[in-house]
């Protein structure tokens, strides 16, 4: 039973966890902040950031808070082979050391792709979806994955990879398209969401190259393209060896398909994710790679929703009662980890976020993505 929680945010930028790393450019995603900066500004503020975002004391925290694993999204430059992008390998060198030493495992994500498997700002451009339509980005994708199990395979550190984060089927591409416009239209052209089909052979694929270089006592992961529904026959008909499908669920998806914000409709709505998981573990084991305490309801205000909801759409003149918002946080806490138990575990994202929620009100609330604060505030309870 894995109790983990993902590193988000340091190998792999996202804005909204660390502002301050986009100050003064127009820059919404990792993509266009070299173009905005100088090469020098570039350089130096991305190692200002990896140096001190994510530091050994973490490790220490984490292992000390009786968590076993850390889930490590890493970019498709991480080999620093993709101008203009800075490479990563050293700093998931030094993870490694640091986890052993204090008794803890990794799982390396691979999190973005050329081009872009989901058009998140997570996902490296935002709207911008076209990898699946280039042979050569796959290959390269496959590439890296090959790659990394080559260096770390016999690491005892190493829990396992995962191929390929959150790929946008069609629903999830949909809800892309509405939430993030690409900074330059031209790039859309080929836009597409990416299909069911292309995701089975895409994991048999990776996952049988793989197994030529990882040890069968590592995982390889499979995420479910956000429908977990999909997978029991494709399990059935395939065998593999040591494989984990992951998902993912956060409360803000709860809020916009029950319309609802009541601790009765997160209830209802995360159950029935909790059957979902134990239906599909007769056919493999599941993991929830990311969730968090992130809702409108302790927040006190309605977030509108969404996977990467944004400070403006709050009214900063709520005032918001914080036993009411404890209460909350510890029920949604039991709740959530109740049912990843029928799963085989989880990991919370995030660890940690770089927000100043006490002096910039702007980001009230915010502190529940973190599981560091949250762990600290008394909301989780591990």
């Amino acid at each position: 039973m894995i109790k983990g929680v993902n590193l988000g945010g340091w190998l792999v930028l996202e804005k909204w966890m660390s502002p301050q790393l986009f100050a003064g450019v127009a820059a919404d995603d990792e993509y266009y902040l070299p173009q905005d900066l100088s090469e020098t500004d570039y350089k130096n503020r991305i190692a200002m950031h990896r140096a001190n975002f994510i530091t050994e004391a973490d490790f220490v925290r984490i292992a000390s808070m009786g968590l076993d694993t850390v889930r490590i999204p890493v970019p498709y430059f991480i080999f620093g082979d993709v101008h203009p992008f800075i490479g990563a390998i050293d700093w998931l060198d030094k993870a490694f050391n640091w986890a052993e030493a204090y008794g803890l495992q990794i799982l390396i994500d691979l999190h973005t792709v050329p081009g872009s498997q989901n058009g998140f700002d997570n996902g490296g451009i935002s709207g911008v979806q076209n990898w699946a339509q280039h042979p050569d980005k796959v290959a390269f994708a496959l590439s890296v994955l090959h790659r990394l199990a080559e260096r770390y395979g016999d690491r005892s550190g190493l829990y396992g990879i995962e191929v390929l984060n959150e790929p946008a089927t069609e629903k999830m591409y949909r809800n892309m398209l509405d939430r993030y416009p690409a900074r330059e239209p031209e790039m859309t052209a080929e836009n597409a969401p990416i299909t069911f089909e292309f995701l089975y052979d895409f994991y048999k694929t990776a996952y049988e190259d793989l197994r030529t270089v990882l040890p069968a006592d590592k995982v390889i992961m499979f995420h479910d393209g956000f429908d977990i529904t999909q997978w029991a026959d494709f399990f059935q008909k395939n065998t593999f060896e040591n494989v984990v499908l992951d998902t993912h669920h956060y409360l803000m998806i709860a809020e916009m398909e029950t319309g609802e914000l009541t601790l009765d409709s997160y209830h209802k709505y995360i159950e029935g994710v909790g059957d979902s998981i134990a239906e599909v573990k007769q056919f493999v084991p599941v993991v929830v790679g990311e969730w968090t305490l992130f809702n409108s309801l302790a927040t006190g205000v309605d977030t509108k929703g969404g996977l990467n909801p944004t400070q403006e759409v709050f009214d900063h003149e709520v005032t918001v009662d914080k036993d009411r918002a404890l209460k909350i946080y510890q029920d949604l806490w039991r709740l959530q980890v109740d049912q990843w138990q029928r799963g085989d575990g989880y990991f919370f994202w995030s660890y940690k976020i770089n927000i100043d929620t006490i002096n910039d009100k702007d980001w009230f609330g915010w502190d529940s993505w973190s599981l560091e604060r949250s762990v600290n505030k008394g909301w989780a309870e591990i």
